[in-house]
């Protein structure tokens, strides 16, 4: 089976140096962690994972969770409660969106992707803390939210910034690096940027996959990050000024009260970092498959959402019609998800096509070919 289901974006769930760090952690401190990071389940090989992390992503520290669900769960209700204000774009991720329930916060929604919008929302907010929780890149349509002009709002209103990176670590930036790596400024106007090393000199300066020097740099500015998708394996982190990592460490729920993530497999996810960052062809064929796709689909029936993400949604509007392609596409030995309301709005059912490095250019064809076949 051909599968364009998997947020394996580069390809690593099956790379020989993680399986074989894997391996090695696994006789080093066996499989599982066997308490919580505070009672005992917090291992040396997770304080390495968390500096390189921090280097990585240009933070202070960073903290790790088991899932990105828990991440945001934990992140978004130690931060803000009763008396404070959660400000959420509307088409954010479910975890996201359960956090900001459980939080206990008052909780104003803006349109999707509307810094205008957000910026009316934060101008009438009154006293109590101020949280502005957003996707970088949004899962079932794969555009990118505005960051530059969110962070100055944040800014201009004193507020939080919390930014869910689950489908752009690894992926976007340079040498993976995220969201917050990916590209200018749309507004002109001056933003705190990083001070970090040059880019590679393969990197695409002007591409929203990398290059370039540019980055956001805030502390306002509290980064998550899922480990399961670019990286390969399993589990997630926060990257945020140390007195916020403290403050996670201590009241993030979700952090306290769950089994640490396995050390062997903290160990995988080291060796995957290190190969993130330097197998930079990955990333192009990413770009070029994604390119390849879209110029193949044009002129169906069904339109490719906007989307210069490896998450590519074919619009097909009606339920049944979209659960009939995906079905169809099975039949002919390919699994494309077909995603439909409540996961994403009514009238917009799709097909989710998600690229990856493991993929070739042959398998793209394949998919093209079958969609043209069915489309006729």
């Amino acid at each position: 089976m051909l599968s364009f289901a998997s947020n394996d974006y580069l390809g690593l769930a099956n790379h020989p140096k993680l399986l074989d760090a894997l391996r090695t952690g696994a006789e080093r401190f066996g499989l599982g962690a066997g308490a919580s990071h505070l009672v005992g389940g917090h291992f040396s090989v997770h304080d390495k994972m968390e500096r390189a992390l921090a280097t990585f992503i240009g933070k202070p520290a960073t903290l790790l969770f088991s899932s990105g669900y828990l991440a945001n769960l934990g992140a978004v209700q130690a931060l803000v409660g009763r008396g404070d204000r959660v400000f959420a774009d509307h088409l954010n991720h479910a975890s996201l969106n359960d956090a900001m329930i459980l939080s206990r916060a008052r909780v104003q929604r803006y349109r999707h992707n509307d810094a205008t919008h957000l910026g009316q929302l934060l101008g009438q907010a009154g006293e109590g803390r101020k949280l502005v929780i957003t996707d970088a890149v949004f899962s079932m349509d794969g555009d990118l939210a505005p960051l530059s002009e969110i962070l100055l709002l944040c800014e201009q209103h004193d507020a939080w910034l919390l930014v869910d990176d689950a489908h752009g670590f690894g992926v976007l930036g340079r040498q993976g690096r995220g969201s917050l790596f990916h590209g200018g400024d749309p507004s002109g106007k001056a933003l705190p940027t990083c001070n970090q090393e040059p880019a590679p000199a393969n990197g695409a300066p002007n591409s929203p996959w990398g290059g370039g020097l540019f980055c956001l740099d805030s502390p306002r500015i509290i980064y998550m990050a899922t480990l399961g998708k670019a990286a390969g394996v399993s589990g997630a982190f926060v990257a945020a000024e140390r007195v916020v990592i403290d403050t996670l460490l201590q009241s993030a729920r979700s952090y306290t009260y769950t089994t640490a993530t396995s050390p062997a497999l903290t160990c995988a996810l080291l060796a995957g970092l290190s190969v993130l960052q330097d197998e930079e062809w990955r990333r192009t064929r990413l770009r070029e498959l994604v390119a390849q796709l879209r110029s193949g689909l044009d002129g169906l029936p069904w339109p490719l959402m906007r989307s210069d993400t490896p998450i590519q949604p074919l619009l097909v509007g009606d339920n049944d019609a979209a659960m009939a392609l995906s079905r169809a596409l099975y039949a002919r030995g390919i699994s494309v998800p077909a995603i439909r309301p409540p996961t994403v709005p009514q009238g917009t059912a799709r097909l989710r096509i998600s690229l990856s490095a493991a993929h070739d250019e042959q398998d793209v064809a394949k998919l093209v070919s079958a969609l043209h076949e069915l489309a006729h």
